[in-house]
């Protein structure tokens, strides 16, 4: 089995209030409804020190900068390789 790939949300106020708290469930819903919560471990962080480029998400080595909805959803179904509108 191969290690689950790692996505790290920034947590820090202002990430959260630029839109992290939607990106998470989103990612939450994403894993959940293509059966990928396994191969995945999801954890918080306090603080990028990217602030201003937040919301901030890191998958894996790749930190992802000013994420919203529809970015994230092209950086999973890419990460990943599925259609999350399926």
């Amino acid at each position: 089995m191969n290690d689950p790939v790692t996505i790290v949300i920034c947590m820090g106020s202002s990430c959260f209030a630029r839109g992290n708290r939607n990106n998470l469930t989103l990612i939450e819903n994403f894993l959940e409804k293509h059966n990928l919560t396994a191969a995945v471990r999801l954890e918080g962080s306090h603080c990028d020190a990217e602030c201003q480029k937040g919301p901030n998400i890191r998958i894996g080595d790749t930190l992802y900068q000013h994420v919203d909805p529809g970015m994230l959803l092209d950086i999973l179904e890419t990460h990943f390789a599925v259609n999350a509108k399926e």
